[in-house]
């Protein structure tokens, strides 16, 4: 059964969309990931455009985050007063990232760059994810009776502007998450994504906090931001198909439910590493994408339509 998307100009089957949706739902929930960098790519392989795919993307995690929120929040595992510092940087990022995507789509550069940025983010941030939960599962076996801190204090922890975060046990600069704010917001802007696969292990590795109140803190702060990106873009880009977010938001929220309930039953180290199987595939692909030689060499296009 297909569907005709009025912005995307394209038609597409209506059950395809939804469990996409669901799926991206799923993992919000399981790893505290919006899901975009998954979902944006899929829109993108099945013929949505670059554009319209990061812009309506954007849109849908919201709704999957705030269903993933509620789930986490019900445990107990979101850090709000961290949640809003990495807010504000967000909503400075997702703001810049909205000017920058308008100039690059001015200039007809923008499924290039939308393209690349995925290739290079996801295979840097999927093989340090590997990395560190290969050798955290490693050391878990060798010394099954010592734990030891994912994370080291250093240079970035005697920042000024210190907070005391109680929920996560932190008492360290509100610079450092409101930087990393920042950068997710900008990613949200150009890729369409949540951020989650930077700001979890961001927040892991460099703020220090427990992996437990990692994924109900980063969906609170990918909710605000994706939400500003879906204005800002709706208002600047005109990109945002609203026929397909309704379809990914309906099986987003469902699935979102699901993946929380599925996470609480797999340790942290394992969790990394499933997310970070699934970014260095979603890398390949693009890759793969970006090197092969296409069957149409030219295309028409507008850059600035």
């Amino acid at each position: 059964m297909d569907i005709y998307l009025p912005i995307a100009e394209v038609s597409v089957n209506i059950f395809l969309i939804l469990g996409m949706g669901g799926g991206v739902g799923f993992l919000s929930g399981l790893f505290g990931v919006g899901g975009g960098f998954l979902t944006t790519p899929l829109l993108i392989f099945i013929g949505i455009p670059p554009v319209i795919a990061v812009a309506t993307e954007a849109n849908q995690i919201v709704a999957s985050s705030v269903s993933g929120v509620l789930a986490h929040w019900k445990r107990g595992n979101v850090d709000f007063k961290m949640g809003a510092v990495l807010l504000v940087g967000g909503v400075v990022g997702s703001s810049l990232g909205v000017w920058l995507f308008t100039w690059l789509r001015a200039l007809g550069q923008i499924d290039l760059v939308i393209k690349f940025s995925y290739v290079v983010f996801l295979g840097i941030i999927g093989a340090l994810m590997l990395i560190e939960s290969v050798k955290v599962i490693m050391v878990k076996r060798r010394r099954t009776g010592v734990r030891k801190k994912l994370h080291k204090h250093n240079w970035m922890h005697r920042l000024p502007l210190k907070m005391r975060f109680h929920k996560s046990q932190l008492y360290i600069s509100a610079i450092l998450p409101f930087i990393i704010g920042v950068l997710v917001g900008i990613l949200a802007a150009i890729m369409g994504v949540g951020g989650g696969f930077v700001m979890v292990p961001a927040m892991i590795y460099l703020l220090g906090m427990p992996t437990s109140v990692v994924v109900g803190t980063s969906l609170f702060q990918i909710i605000f931001v994706t939400a500003n990106v879906t204005i800002l873009q709706s208002v600047n880009n005109q990109s945002v198909d609203v026929v397909l977010a309704l379809l990914l938001l309906a099986g987003g929220v469902i699935g979102a439910q699901f993946g929380a309930r599925a996470g609480a039953k797999l340790n942290g180290e394992h969790l990394r590493g499933l997310l970070a199987l699934m970014v260095l595939a979603v890398c390949a692909k693009m890759s793969y994408d970006l090197i092969v030689r296409p069957v149409e060499l030219f295309s028409l296009g507008a850059g600035g339509h």
